[in-house]
Parts: structure tokens; C-alpha cells; sequence
């Protein structure tokens, strides 16, 4: 069984179109300056992180934990969460782990495909750990703003979906359809790939 990374998560919901070009044609990948940055940016906003209180996460105290790696055999994926809380801080005084997932974005909107992917990650910490985890936040690093995003049925189902599929895609090397929103194609590294476009 093939198994996915979180961000694959993220980017089959951006155009599924990018799993085949990173499952079935693996070498071909370029690595943008904008990836680059990105990943710089992720960081320094760790190295940042703990200065900071726990109040934007809606917590007063708690353990952070850096850089978690995770895995699922039941979900086939794996991933690094930059970070992940461990609190007893709410109404029951019961453990609860929160993940937090930095992005270098100034929409502050948590877009399906970033809530899919903290999902994963929810789930992965679940399994994991054996403890609930309800909710997570998605940092966005520019604008210094935590966006909480409950962790519901629908996610899950939805993430369980998108995973069926993604095995579907490199199972049988099915090129999938292009994004219906064309615009998102002036920024992606696989552009020249795409000779239908």
C-alpha cells in the first residue's frame, strides 16, 4: 500500500493532477524559490514560537512539543507537525492535544485543503496517542494570527475520501482532470507538464 505524505493532502485538494506528477512520475519534481521560502519562513516562526504564550491558542498553559512525526497505518500516511500542545486546560481538566500547523499565507482563511490536512494530522495524533483530539489551529506566519479549526465528522470523511482517491490515482496511473480553477495553474511548478492546459 502506497503511503502518502500529509502535504499530499494539501496539494491533491489543490489539483489532484500533482499526486500523479509526484507518485508516478517522482523524478521530475522542481523545487520553487517560493518552496524554498516557505520553508524558511516555517522556521523562524518555530525558533519564534516559544517566546510566545498559548493564549492564541486558547490555552493557558501546556507542554509544546516541535516538529511531532506521525504516522497512521489505518490512513497509509505520514507527516512532521511543527507543533503540537498538551494541555489539561478545559472545562474537564482532561489531557487534550492540539496540533498547530504554521502556513505562509495572508488570506488567514482556512481553506478546505489546509483543514484537511490539519485533520490528518488530528488523526495521525489520535492513533498515535490514544487521546481525543477536537480541534487544531493553523497559524498564518505573516499575519501572526491562529485560526482554530474544529476537527468534525465531515472532515474526516471527507480526508478518508481524498485518500481513497489519491490510492486510485497511483494505483492505476490515472492522470486525473486539471483543477476547475485555472488560475491556481500560473503558480504551479508542474505547469509545462500539463499540455492540455
Amino acid at each position: 500500500m502506497t503511503q502518502f505524505r500529509v502535504i499530499d493532502l494539501k496539494q491533491f485538494q489543490y489539483c489532484p493532477r500533482l499526486i500523479y506528477f509526484h507518485h508516478c512520475l517522482p523524478h521530475i519534481r522542481p523545487v520553487t524559490k517560493k518552496m524554498e521560502r516557505g520553508i524558511e519562513m516555517q522556521r523562524a516562526a518555530l525558533r519564534n514560537e516559544a517566546r510566545r504564550s498559548l493564549k492564541p491558542y486558547g490555552v493557558s498553559h501546556g507542554e509544546r512539543l516541535y516538529n511531532v512525526l506521525l504516522e497512521s497505518t489505518e490512513l497509509g500516511l505520514r507527516g512532521k507537525i511543527e507543533l503540537v500542545i498538551k494541555t489539561t486546560d478545559n472545562p474537564r481538566g482532561t489531557p487534550e492535544l492540539i496540533p498547530v500547523d504554521f502556513k505562509n499565507s495572508r488570506r488567514g482563511k482556512p481553506d478546505k485543503h489546509l483543514k484537511l490536512q490539519l485533520t490528518a494530522y488530528a488523526l495521525m495524533l489520535e492513533e498515535n496517542e490514544h487521546l481525543p483530539v477536537k480541534r487544531g489551529f493553523l497559524y498564518y506566519i505573516p499575519l501572526r494570527q491562529a485560526v482554530e479549526v474544529r476537527i468534525s465528522a465531515r472532515l474526516k470523511a471527507d480526508l478518508r475520501k481524498s485518500v481513497e482517491t489519491m490510492r486510485k490515482i497511483v494505483a492505476t496511473e490515472w492522470m486525473p482532470p486539471p483543477t476547475a480553477r485555472r488560475a491556481k495553474c500560473t503558480d504551479c511548478e508542474f505547469r509545462r507538464f500539463c499540455n492540455d492546459i
